[in-house]
């Protein structure tokens, strides 16, 4: 297997971010690698707050995946802090090579680390190769989520 490391995220890994965001059909229409101003704000407050993991993966040097974790403390389930896994991305030229399986292992063991009784997620109904992905790592469909745009 590949040497990989596992870190924060740093302004400097911004671009990298943006762009694995973009390259899919679904970031495509939503994300602009171009504007990376308008990412800033978000980045610069994930990495203020001690909730928010986002986690990049560096190989020989370059950015090959990321993700971020939300750590939420919360009153149902007798007060159980959850862990939400979000933007789970791998660059195109290592996409099956374990990089999102031990991205996404790290984010478990963090959530467990941080206390979390459960670590859920959502993916689009379209994006059935990553519904198999998660079932692998030993995710279950158990909800059926929805969202509101604002």
């Amino acid at each position: 297997m590949t040497p990989m490391t596992i870190r924060a995220a740093r302004e400097s890994d911004l671009q990298a971010v943006v762009d694995m965001l973009a390259d899919d059909p679904l970031g495509a229409t939503r994300e602009s690698p171009t504007e990376l101003d308008r990412y800033l704000p978000a980045f610069r407050a994930i990495e203020a707050d001690p909730h928010q993991h986002l986690a990049v993966v560096e190989i020989d040097g370059r950015v090959a995946g990321c993700l971020q974790l939300t750590v939420i403390p919360g009153l149902s389930r007798t007060g159980m802090t959850r862990g939400l896994i979000e933007a789970v991305r791998v660059h195109r030229d290592h996409r099956g090579s374990g990089v999102g399986s031990r991205l996404v292992e790290w984010a478990l063991d963090r959530a467990r680390r941080e206390g979390c009784g459960i670590v859920q997620l959502t993916t689009d109904l379209t994006r059935h190769d990553a519904h198999r992905f998660y079932e692998r790592l030993g995710f279950v469909r158990s909800h059926y989520g929805m969202k509101h745009p604002l």
